[in-house]
């Protein structure tokens, strides 16, 4: 199954919680004041065929200053066992049940073949639900040739204030 029909039903799975919730909904821009502390990534890859890893071990944080909007940072292991940062800004405007839906755009370094493993840009889907203190993160990175390899992402977290 591809990326897009895998992240949809995905997000389906999800909607039974959604009970008594709008089904589709616009995330208030409030002010907002959550520190989340987050795990590296489990990647399942396009290319299972490529030995990549998926064990994309590290740790992160995500500070959510509005409804909306959250900035974030953070060192994992990549696709291709190489050590990777990243930080940018994950603004999901929209909601289906409990399930943010938006996207990050950040900076990541690391990867090889990108860059010669220098910084550059990407802007990643991102679904995300959260159920008191603990909450997933659900990535879709898309493939760029023989530079990044894609997959769907899942990355824990824990929230430590509120």
């Amino acid at each position: 199954m591809s990326g897009a029909p895998m992240m949809a039903l995905a997000l389906a799975a999800f909607c039974p919680l959604a009970q008594g919730a709008d089904w589709f909904a616009r995330i208030e821009p409030a002010p907002a004041r959550e520190l989340w502390i987050a795990s590296g990534f489990a990647t399942a890859h396009f290319d299972s065929d490529k030995n990549l890893n998926g064990r994309n071990t590290g740790i992160g944080a995500e500070y959510r200053f509005r409804g909306d909007a959250a900035l974030t940072a953070g060192s994992f292991h990549n696709s291709d066992g190489e050590y990777s940062n990243y930080a940018g800004a994950l603004w999901q405007p929209f909601a289906i049940g409990p399930v943010r839906l938006g996207a990050v755009i950040a900076g990541f370094n690391g990867y090889p073949h990108m860059r010669d493993g220098g910084w550059f840009p990407a802007i990643i889907p991102v679904a995300t639900i959260e159920y008191k203190r603990f909450g997933v993160n659900l990535g879709f990175v898309p493939s760029l040739k023989d530079r990044l390899y894609g997959g769907v992402s899942v990355q824990l977290k824990f929230k430590l204030l509120e």
